[in-house]
């Protein structure tokens, strides 16, 4: 597992679109977004809430894009077929995915807190630095499986326009460019069921020093648990038809 855990990082980190769109554009839309509002704006609170939001879709691109399309390659390719004939279980096959996953959502997340820290000002306390890291890195899970449900079910060719769709869809709905509050009621209502939403609102709450509402952690959870079923249906589904 360990030995396929490395693989899968070093093949990610390899790939140019990954580093470029997945790790460097969440960066540059923050400071986009950071030079706009500080132009409409002098609250200091707006550069810690950009913070977030574009952490939150980094990790979230990087959870689906890394999963759905190598998944769907790999699929294609027949290297499910080869690593069923490997001492891994099946489960522990995607448990290697959805842990790869979480490193690769790693370095966005970093990127963006270490920018907002050098060059916008923003200042927690170490505590809390460690906390929002955490809890935004765990948070990925139900993307990961999105990702991973994704790539099992449509061909190479499909995985990505599907994860793109689903990786823009989940950020704009989300309110992770803009904000929830400024969208019409039933946007509001379809925003607050979604993951995307109740991962950056835990992120928006502990930067400001407040616990996680419940409502969010349950929602997270909830989703991470269905998508989580829907990838290991879809994974035996497509290592059935391998």
């Amino acid at each position: 597992m360990l030995n396929h855990i490395r693989v899968e990082i070093l093949r990610m980190l390899r790939n140019k679109r990954y580093v470029i769109f997945v790790v460097t554009f969440p960066v540059v839309l923050y400071l986009l977004f950071c030079n706009i509002v500080a132009g409409r704006t002098a609250s200091g609170g707006a550069a810690a809430y950009l913070m977030v939001s574009m952490g939150a879709y980094g990790a979230l691109s990087a959870s689906i894009m890394s999963t759905a399309v190598p998944w769907a390659q790999e699929r294609q390719a027949g290297w499910l077929r080869q690593l069923q004939i490997t001492p891994l279980q099946g489960w522990s096959i995607i448990l290697t995915k959805l842990v790869s996953t979480l490193l690769l959502a790693l370095p966005s997340l970093l990127l963006v807190f270490v920018v907002a820290m050098t060059t916008q000002g923003v200042s927690l306390p170490p505590g809390r630095w460690a906390l929002l890291l955490l809890g935004m890195w765990i948070g990925v899970l139900p993307f990961a499986a999105l990702g991973l449900a994704v790539g099992s079910l449509v061909p190479p060719d499909t995985a990505q326009p599907a994860a793109m769709i689903g990786m823009f869809g989940l950020a704009i709905l989300g309110g992770l460019w803009f904000p929830v509050d400024t969208m019409p009621a039933t946007m509001q209502t379809i925003a607050h069921a979604l993951p995307s939403f109740s991962y950056a609102d835990i992120g928006w709450n502990l930067v400001s020093g407040q616990a996680p509402p419940p409502q969010d952690v349950v929602t997270t959870l909830v989703w991470a648990v269905v998508l989580g079923a829907a990838a290991v249906f879809a994974y035996r589904r497509a290592t059935a038809r391998a």
